[in-house]
């Protein structure tokens, strides 16, 4: 049997990614997982998490069991509140925003992947991504500033190229990437984008073809790599 699961299915990518994977007929069966419970879209089987909790984590991986051929963690934070903001300056640093980052956008998966990966069929093609960030790229860094955001998703890319080197071990077929998604119009973006950048603005139904699609051309040899929605190499 091969699985797709999909974490984060209530937000707007992860949304349009299971009503495409479910779409697309390739999977046995197509799994949606959120923090709450939920009606999946058709042709999928909705199951419960907590990125901070890892006991749901484990919980989820014995539901699913094995056959895992796609995961795909589209879960990710960037504001909340006035209290949670991207800095502008270092001065503007604060533990909690660190603290929250941290926790959503690498150690949840993290552990995601301490849970899934080994649901990973052994000899056959299977992908686990990660949505990340271009600003996560330290080479690619020339304006600096979301300075808690940029470091997450930077470590999350580091989490990643982790797993990608322990699977290439015992699983040549495997491919780990870390997924720009480009500019897309969620919630996660709706503050950051002024009305004259809307012609610039995927939807998520564009965003989840993009990247599925770079998931279905990488190679065992780009393992471990970061990649845009266009399947251009960002590097880390």
């Amino acid at each position: 049997m091969s699985q797709a699961v999909i974490f984060g299915a209530s937000g707007g990518i992860g949304a349009a990614l299971v009503e495409a994977v479910a779409a697309s007929g390739r999977y046995d069966r197509v799994w949606a997982g959120a923090r709450s419970s939920r009606t999946a879209p058709a042709g999928a089987t909705p199951f419960t998490f907590d990125l901070t909790d890892e006991a749901s984590i484990a919980a989820a991986a014995k539901q699913i069991g094995a056959g895992v051929t796609l995961a795909f963690v589209a879960t990710g934070v960037l504001s909340d509140g006035p209290d949670f903001q991207p800095e502008k300056s270092y001065k503007a640093q604060d533990p909690a925003a660190y603290a929250r980052a941290f926790v959503t956008n690498v150690t949840g998966p993290a552990l995601i992947g301490k849970h899934f990966l080994p649901l990973l069929p052994r000899r056959e093609r299977a992908a686990f991504a990660a949505l990340s960030a271009r600003v996560g790229s330290i080479g690619d860094n020339r304006l600096g500033g979301w300075h808690a955001y940029r470091a997450s998703k930077a470590a999350l890319n580091m989490i990643l190229r982790n797993f990608a080197i322990e699977l290439g071990r015992s699983h040549p077929q495997a491919v780990v990437a870390a997924l720009h998604p480009g500019t897309v119009a969620t919630d996660l973006s709706a503050p950051f984008t002024g009305s004259g950048e809307g012609r610039h603005l995927f939807t998520p139904q564009e965003s989840a073809a993009h990247l599925l699609a770079v998931i279905d051309r990488l190679t065992p040899a780009e393992s471990g790599q970061a990649f845009a929605w266009d399947g251009q190499l960002i590097p880390f």
